[in-house]
């Protein structure tokens, strides 16, 4: 099948995840029912009769802004994922390896502990503060890595962002043994949930999902070139250690941005590479923005069947991702 048919297909296909996502719930919603609500709130468009409030405010308060976080989330993750496993020549690697999730854990335990609120933030105190502590461990396993070795070599990294990662995991388990009270809170924070989210919450992720992947997206050569090895990188001029260090802090930050809006959900920047790859070959102009595609529509589905296998009450996404990524 020629790949523009293949493209195709895709956007068909998360349009079908985003629809069955939006319209698939408590109250049920037609396909046209969200056109008709969706023209109406976007263009002014008068509504049919048949669709009354209460229908028009469960889609475009609830659900949309929900559907559109899980697959913003998504779609980082599987960026990110595709970017590490390239940059790290390892297809086990991700920006977890590195101890994003734990660091943005740890902040956000932080946060939860000890009541922190900054005035002019407000809600997104734990957003903020979780997402810098997940950059900063990366940034730390990165400092690290370069004291030892000073090639910064793949092997070097991954196993030093592990040791960190365990270390910060263990920090996170004394705090979490430490506050009985807040036990609930915590274990379902590391367990990820896109329940409570608005529009805010989209309005922040968005830029920052396109931006980062936009960035990306200016390196696809040097990732193509990347994933042949170090040396024969450095054979055809890629200057290793800057671009490295350049793509892993913006997978870092894309991850990081997206643990801290709905907690640590796992699998998605595994999954989504490889699926892209072995559908689109290996071309990183073509990988990164499908890998976008996948990862948004897998993410919206594991939201959906979260939130409607035992409803009224809700599993944690993570440990939906979990069971379908694992196998």
């Amino acid at each position: 099948m020629k790949t523009g048919w293949k493209i195709l297909i895709a956007i068909l296909c998360c349009l079908l995840a985003l629809t069955a996502s939006i319209g698939i719930g408590s109250v049920g919603i037609s396909p046209p029912d969200i056109l008709a609500i969706l023209l109406h709130k976007l263009f002014g468009l008068p509504l049919r009769e048949e669709v009354d409030a209460i229908t028009v405010s469960i889609l475009w308060n609830i659900r949309l802004p929900r559907t559109l976080l899980a697959f913003f989330v998504g779609g980082a993750l599987a960026a990110s994922g595709t970017v590490m496993q390239s940059v790290l020549n390892n297809p086990l690697a991700s920006s977890y390896t590195l101890g994003v999730s734990s660091g943005a854990s740890l902040g956000a335990a932080a946060v939860m502990v000890l009541g922190i609120s900054i005035p002019f933030l407000g809600m997104f105190t734990l957003p903020l503060l979780a997402s810098v502590c997940g950059l900063l461990t990366v940034l730390l396993a990165m400092g690290f890595s370069a004291r030892l070795d000073r090639n910064m070599e793949n092997q070097t990294i991954i196993l030093v962002g592990m040791v960190l990662s365990l270390f910060v995991n263990a920090l996170l388990t004394m705090v979490t043994a430490l506050s009985r009270e807040h036990l609930q809170q915590l274990v379902f924070w590391q367990m990820g949930s896109f329940s409570s989210r608005d529009w805010s919450h989209v309005a922040i992720l968005f830029p920052v999902t396109l931006i980062g992947c936009l960035l990306l997206l200016r390196y696809t050569r040097e990732m193509d070139i990347m994933t042949f090895g170090e040396e024969q990188a450095l054979s055809v001029g890629v200057e290793l250690k800057r671009i490295k260090l350049i793509l892993i802090i913006l997978s870092a930050l894309l991850t990081g941005t997206a643990v801290a809006f709905v907690g640590v959900i796992g699998f998605v920047d595994l999954i989504a590479p490889h699926v892209v790859r072995k559908l689109f070959g290996a071309s990183h102009r073509l990988v990164v923005p499908m890998a976008v595609l996948f990862g948004g529509a897998f993410m919206t589905l594991a939201d959906l069947l979260s939130r409607t296998v035992i409803s009224p009450s809700e599993l944690p996404v993570g440990a939906v991702t979990a069971l379908i990524g694992a196998p």
